[in-house]
């Protein structure tokens, strides 16, 4: 299929009706927080100043009342306040795990449920976000996928999701005192949450631009990860766009048994893939694609496979994320032993090749990778259902 495939989903979404109300400032860019400040009354002579301060009480310090604000003139703090709302998703739940990996579950617009978790490392701090409730693509594997899309989230519910864990590491400066760089806990995002993020571009760039832009929370594009499954048209505009480091959810080297691990093969198969990460404007050997490959007993966890993946990758600089399948209740596979995975690892460091084994963060409480799925989504599915709905 030709790269300039027009993009479309298995599942529909209709648009959600707004009611009338104030404007959320939260997700907007800097252009259309210019446009929404003239609309409320802002001179335009001053919408491009009032922006920038707005934009670093919001973003830099954290701040979500008006009428802090402080250098802004009573009467304008007045306007916003009838005008406008500095509104984040709403935490349900919080746990911690006994490894420090924290899980949030938080509610949206409409009710809806999303999870965010946040991975304490030595060296940093990751905030795995979603992009959409639920998701399109029902890869087996993954607990995500078997809730349903429900729709896209929005900008400000993206970026909320690390405002949301901003507030509760207690990332932000006292106001009038600076933060230093070595206090932040948050350091990069992934987005690898629920949903598929290049079936919301354009929402997932707006939000990630909010991320880097220097006046706020500015993280370094290199500190942020984006995820895809394989929608190949999107792949160049996330470099173009976006900037960001790209990881792909490979997970099988073969068509066969991509098709049903990952069934978006069936519309973008390897060859179209692989093609489009080898055009990727961003890879280079200091920016190189993280190939992220899921270890499943007798799936796709042979020598045969590791040798087929390093054909497959040549050329391309690149690394090998190994992760060890997280199992749910009704999962229709087994995590490779541990001697497989190392077996496995062993043939792609010997061929060059970055290969490091992902060690499960948060398995107590269902926050490890591929088990995220809204509280509301939880009914759970026997093992007959779920291959059923795969085709195996």
């Amino acid at each position: 299929m030709p790269a300039t495939a027009p993009i479309t989903q298995d599942v529909m979404t209709i648009p959600r009706k707004t009611e009338p109300g104030p404007l959320n400032l939260i997700g907007l860019t800097r252009e259309q927080l210019r446009d929404a400040l003239i609309s409320i009354g802002t001179p335009e002579k001053q919408a491009k100043m009032r922006t920038g301060q707005i934009w670093q009480w919001i973003y830099q310090k954290g701040v979500r009342d008006f009428a802090l604000m402080s250098n802004l003139a009573k009467p304008y703090r007045e306007l916003l306040a009838e005008n406008c709302v500095l509104a984040v998703p709403e935490v349900v739940t919080r746990q911690v795990s006994e490894d420090g990996t924290r899980k949030y579950l938080v509610r949206i617009a409409g009710g809806h449920e999303v999870e965010i978790v946040y991975i304490p490392e030595t060296d940093r701090g990751t905030l795995c976000v979603s992009s959409q409730v639920g998701c399109t693509l029902t890869c087996p594997f993954c607990h995500t996928g078997t809730q349903k899309l429900v729709r896209n989230l929005t900008a400000a519910e993206i970026i909320g999701q690390v405002l949301v864990a901003r507030d509760d590491l207690g990332e932000w400066p006292e106001l009038g005192v600076p933060n230093p760089p070595e206090a932040r806990r948050l350091s990069n995002i992934v987005l690898m949450g629920m949903g598929e993020p290049l079936y919301n571009f354009d929402n997932v760039r707006d939000a990630m631009n909010i991320a880097m832009d220097p006046e706020g929370i500015s993280l370094s594009r290199r500190r942020i990860t984006l995820s895809t499954s394989g929608v190949v048209p999107e792949i160049a505009r996330t470099a173009e766009e976006i900037g960001c480091l790209l990881a792909v959810s490979f997970h099988a080297t073969t068509d066969e048994v991509r098709n049903k691990l990952v069934p978006i093969n069936k519309k973008y198969p390897l060859e179209v893939l692989l093609e489009a990460l080898r055009s990727y404007p961003k890879v280079s050997n200091s920016e190189r694609i993280t190939f992220e490959y899921v270890m499943l007993k007798d799936v796709n966890d042979s020598d045969e496979d590791a040798h087929r993946l390093l054909q497959l990758i040549k050329g391309i600089p690149a690394k090998i994320n190994l992760i060890p399948f997280n199992e749910w209740p009704g999962a229709p596979y087994k995590r490779s032993s541990n001697n497989r995975i190392h077996a496995f690892a062993d043939i792609i460091h010997d061929a060059g090749y970055s290969s490091p084994i992902r060690r499960p963060r948060g398995e107590d409480i269902m926050a490890a990778c591929g088990q995220l799925k809204s509280a509301t989504e939880r009914e759970r599915k026997s093992r007959k259902q779920i291959e059923a709905e795969a085709g195996m």
